[in-house]
């Protein structure tokens, strides 16, 4: 295997994993918490409603978008306030994310697995590769 191989396989993995936890995510606060108790949550931290929207919705596409590896890139990067956000929210929690309200070391992990996969894109077996689907992608969005 050559060098490059190795790294398409590395970004599949890294991708893979940032889509698959920000799809759960997403998921959890859309059927589990649900969208009420989603905003009841954010509003309790002092932050407006459509904050949980935005990040419910950031989270199911920006997820979807990363397994896919459609738009890998900028859903990536589109992802990093979410997930900024929530290190904001578990900062104060100390470093362990077991530690009551979760720390912020899950996150932190997130935030550079997001920068992880806007630098490296989408590796191998991603959707953007098909030449169909790649004819409809804008050129500034191939690198």
């Amino acid at each position: 295997m050559t060098q490059t191989t190795n790294l398409n396989y590395g970004a599949l993995i890294a991708r893979l994993t940032l889509g698959s936890i920000l799809l759960a995510h997403g998921l959890l606060k859309l059927l589990v918490f649900t969208i009420p108790g989603t905003v009841g949550y954010f509003e309790s931290l002092g932050l407006p409603s459509i904050a949980a929207y935005m990040t419910v919705f950031g989270e199911l596409a920006a997820g979807t978008a990363i397994l896919l590896g459609l738009y890998t890139r900028l859903a990536a990067l589109l992802s990093l306030p979410i997930l900024i956000g929530a290190l904001t929210v578990h900062a104060s929690n100390g470093w362990v994310f077991s530690n009551p309200g979760g720390g912020w070391e899950f996150p932190l992990l997130l935030v550079v697995l997001a920068v992880i996969v806007a630098i490296q894109g989408s590796g191998v077996y991603a959707i953007r590769k098909l030449p169909i689907v790649d004819a409809f992608i804008p050129s500034v969005l191939k690198a």
